[in-house]
């Protein structure tokens, strides 16, 4: 038998083995978009289960590991957010040996810090909003009515700037300040409840964002809400907002946001799948990257089956699929 041949039957056996494992589906965790988690969990776990697969969807928070303990041949995560996309379960996972669906634990831990995204960007040549990042430090002591504030010079970052905070999801507590006072308050606010908030340019434009599957920027989706920016309400409860592919921008415009939401990708470390959001600026036509979610949302509002679905891809198959490319992904780094 030539060395090919033996490979090929490897590559059989092994499609054969994933076609029926025992997976844990990991959902909820502690964070603020659990919700969206437990929808997103029960949506894989469906579909693994009419896959053929022996699947369990079980809650998970740092006080509680022991959904670990179940025997499985992988592990799906669905958490968003913190613990679960910020490289922590990734490094308890590997510390196990247990396989996992998506991106390794520095990659997560750097693409849910935006500021080390931003910085991995700019390593890459990926064009990113200027933004500072102001601190718990920088707060002013409290005053004489009991509140502590701070400021930032307009002539140092023009208004409207946006406001947000360095390692969060779903747009929970950002903000677009218009005014001096709303900058500072907002930045209070964030700085308050997560020690750090990031200011951020504010690019007027169309939102858009970029699936990615294994080595392929899926086709560019263009985000259209009726509210101020798509935030929460808009990701996950309006009905009206609106998800197009069939856009009306040239076509080197969608090949450059392709190939550097491709880039961004990679720039964190990221693997398997993701997605990449961006803002095309109205004037100028260039985009500029935002953050890249490793663990996007699987409920029906969301991003990445929408995507998949423009190429072909089933909900159902597109879980099949980063089952098989995390397996992929796994055996190259042995």
């Amino acid at each position: 038998m030539t060395i090919a041949q033996a490979s090929t039957r490897q590559s059989i056996r092994r499609r054969k083995r994933i076609q029926s494992l025992d997976i844990t589906v990991l959902a909820g965790g502690p964070g603020a978009e659990r919700e969206v988690s437990l929808n997103s969990g029960q949506a894989v776990r469906d579909a693994l289960d009419r896959l053929g697969h022996r699947v369990e969807m079980l809650d998970i928070n740092p006080a509680d590991m022991c959904a670990l303990e179940r025997p499985t041949d992988f592990v799906f995560i669905a958490l968003h957010g913190e613990f679960g996309e910020d490289g922590t379960l990734q490094t308890e996972l590997d510390r196990r040996g247990i396989p996992y669906s998506g991106s390794g634990a520095t990659a997560s831990k750097q693409a849910m810090d935006k500021v080390l995204a931003k910085r991995c960007f700019e390593r890459a040549g990926v064009p990113t909003p200027r933004y500072e990042v102001i601190e718990a430090q920088s707060l002013s002591p409290p005053c004489q009515g009991g509140g502590r504030g701070w400021s930032l010079p307009a002539e140092r970052f023009p208004l409207p700037a946006v406001v947000k905070p360095v390692a969060s999801g779903s747009s929970v507590d950002t903000y677009i300040a218009r005014t001096p006072d709303t900058l500072a308050q907002s930045a209070t606010t964030v700085v308050e409840r997560y020690g750090r908030a990031l200011i951020e340019q504010y690019i007027s434009g169309r939102e858009l964002t970029v699936a990615i599957l294994g080595d392929e920027a899926l086709p560019v989706c263009e985000i259209r809400t009726q509210r101020e920016f798509y935030d929460y309400q808009a990701k996950y409860i309006d009905d009206n907002t609106q998800y197009l592919f069939d856009l009306d921008l040239p076509r080197d415009v969608l090949d450059r946001v392709q190939q550097l939401s491709l880039t961004a990708h990679r720039a964190l470390g990221c693997r398997v799948f993701s997605r990449v959001d961006c803002i095309l600026d109205k004037d100028s036509m260039e985009p500029s990257f935002l953050e890249v979610n490793t663990i996007p949302g699987f409920t029906s509002h969301s991003l990445v089956p929408k995507a998949a679905a423009q190429r072909g891809i089933t909900f159902d198959q597109l879980c099949q699929r980063i089952i098989e490319l995390s397996f992929q992904d796994a055996d190259r780094a042995t």
